[in-house]
């Protein structure tokens, strides 16, 4: 489902800190060198700073601002990931620093006092607890050095150790505490990026789910616009626009039915479970609606749900109900219908009948026939299966399905199949749609030798790949239907053909549902007849 808000994969631990704390240090670096010049330079502040030996803290003030300016203009990006590199940068800190308390007096010039945030920036930054330590050692070292080198060359006395020794044990102290609380924030860090990379898999996870799930997910606001969709709701919908292009589509733009429905939902909370129709193709859909708790108001959820499985299941069942029942009845009528057509038989080849008599049992023939063929298409009805889906290449199926049927046929008559897309394949039971294309191409050659005089049928078949569909066309060039019987054509029982059952479409349409396919009739501006199936497309 796509997402506006979804997680962005959480980093590796720490990385994202140590290069912000890092750069803060080098920011704090370059302003602290650029205050140590300041301070030499200006007469108000000169004699604060450099008292013992101004060339040298003039010196290093300048060695230390050129060594910030190159670390934040070359190597600063990849410093932070080495405790090598660490150790020799607060090293450099360390030496500088202390030459600069040197030239300034020492403890008393309160310089070495800033040595503290190095040591506290050393602990921040080196991972390994003990090369943390051995930074503050080096401090300490340093500050304790300077001071026994000023008390043998100046009038410091032995009373200038004790601020010195002080100074050192903070140092030691600051580096503990520091480190302390580094680590554990360190650990709050790991467990807060563990919960994140939980959180995003489980993000994505649900995302897969929701993405492949067979029910439709709407997000729709309280503007009625579909804010995220799945891809089966872009399916059962309107297939022909991708997915990435549905973000804040009007709901009114896929179907009329269903922002009618969702606008009662919001007014009574009522739901409406009869299906509607959303693509104008007869595919049919059911809406459920669940309104959101939290969030932004009025959003509501929308389920969608295609009805054509579910009504080829109930249909099914209706069938194998009735087909029971039917199969039991025609099973009856098979019988006295059969003793009536033998005894009509038997009548019909008597020398003395007279000629009305002959033109009766005639009659009583030809409707015991017809009452036979409507028996036959009952029993066909009620022997039917649940379908046995293959997926079938049409280019090679419709091949062996040419030969049989000119094989099974004395007068097949002309029958012409046209690939429009040969590598078009689709998920069917092969007998369902041998028995369909049979009864429709029968029909085709039946309508088009009484139009012509020449028995005729057409099958094209082509691929509609924005709706990810195959279509199966049956052409004949008969006169066509009544617009008035059109609707009716799939009734059963229903017929024009003067001797037909009406059952045959009907059987027709049976069989194309149990397959979760459609059937319909189309008149064709040649004025020829068209009945057009069309099955899901496996690409």
């Amino acid at each position: 489902m796509s997402n506006p808000d979804i997680l962005v994969p959480p980093g590796p631990v720490g990385t994202e800190q140590n290069q912000l704390l890092f750069r803060i240090y080098l920011i704090y670096r370059t302003v602290l060198s650029v205050v140590f010049l300041v301070l030499i330079t200006l007469p108000a502040t000169r004699q604060l700073v450099g008292a013992q030996n101004p060339a040298l803290y003039t010196a290093v003030s300048s060695i230390f601002l050129f060594s910030n300016i190159a670390l934040l203009g070359v190597v600063a990006a990849r410093w932070q990931s080495s405790n090598a590199r660490l150790v020799l940068l607060f090293s450099v800190d360390i030496a500088c620093i202390t030459l600069l308390s040197d030239a300034s007096g020492g403890m008393s010039s309160g310089l070495p006092l800033l040595l503290a945030i190095t040591v506290a920036s050393s602990a921040v930054l080196i991972s390994n607890r003990t090369v943390a330590t051995l930074v503050a050692a080096l401090t300490v070292l340093a500050v304790l050095g300077d001071t026994l080198r000023l008390m043998s060359t100046t009038n410091a006395g032995i009373k200038a150790l004790f601020p010195a020794g002080l100074l050192g044990l903070l140092f030691f102290i600051v580096s503990g505490i520091v480190q302390l609380v580094a680590l554990r924030l360190g650990r709050v860090e790991a467990l807060a990026s563990e919960r994140a990379s939980d959180i995003y898999r489980l993000q994505r996870l649900n995302e897969q789910i929701v993405q492949n799930m067979q029910t439709g997910i709407l997000l729709v606001d309280s503007q009625n616009r579909a804010r995220v969709l799945n891809a089966a709701a872009g399916r059962l919908l309107d297939p022909s626009r991708p997915i990435a292009l549905e973000q804040g589509r009007a709901l009114a733009d896929y179907s009329d039915a269903l922002s009618e429905r969702i606008e009662k939902f919001r007014r009574s909370g009522e739901q409406i479970g009869s299906p509607f129709e959303a693509r104008g193709d007869g595919a049919e859909l059911v809406a459920r609606f669940h309104s959101l708790e939290g969030g932004e108001e009025n959003q509501i959820l929308v389920f969608l749900e295609d009805y054509r499985p579910v009504a080829a299941y109930a249909q099914s069942l209706k069938l194998s109900s009735l087909g029971r029942l039917a199969g039991s009845i025609a099973h009856e009528i098979r019988n006295p219908l059969g003793a009536i057509s033998h005894a009509s038989q038997l009548l019909n080849e008597s020398p003395t009948l007279a000629d009305d008599d002959r033109r009766m049992v005639d009659m009583v023939l030809t409707n015991s026939q017809r009452v036979n063929d409507i028996v036959e298409s009952v029993m066909q009805i009620s022997r039917r299966e649940p379908p046995k889906l293959e997926t079938l290449r049409l280019a090679d199926w419709l091949e062996g399905y040419y030969e049989r049927y000119r094989g099974a046929r004395d007068n097949p008559g002309a029958l012409n199949i046209e690939y429009v897309d040969p590598h078009a394949c689709v998920l069917v039971d092969p007998e369902h749609l041998e028995r369909v294309l049979d009864n429709l191409v029968d029909n085709a050659m039946r309508h088009s030798e009484l139009a012509t005089q020449r028995p005729a049928a057409e099958l094209r078949v082509r691929v509609d790949r924005k709706k990810r569909e195959c279509v199966i066309d049956v052409y004949d060039d008969g006169q066509g239907v009544n617009d008035a019987d059109v609707p009716r054509l799939f009734e059963p029982f229903f017929t024009r053909s003067q001797g037909g059952s009406g059952l045959g479409l009907y059987l027709c349409r049976e069989l194309c549902e149990l397959n979760q396919a459609r059937i319909a009739y189309f008149p064709t501006s040649e004025g020829r007849s068209r009945f057009q199936i069309t099955i899901e497309h496996q690409e």
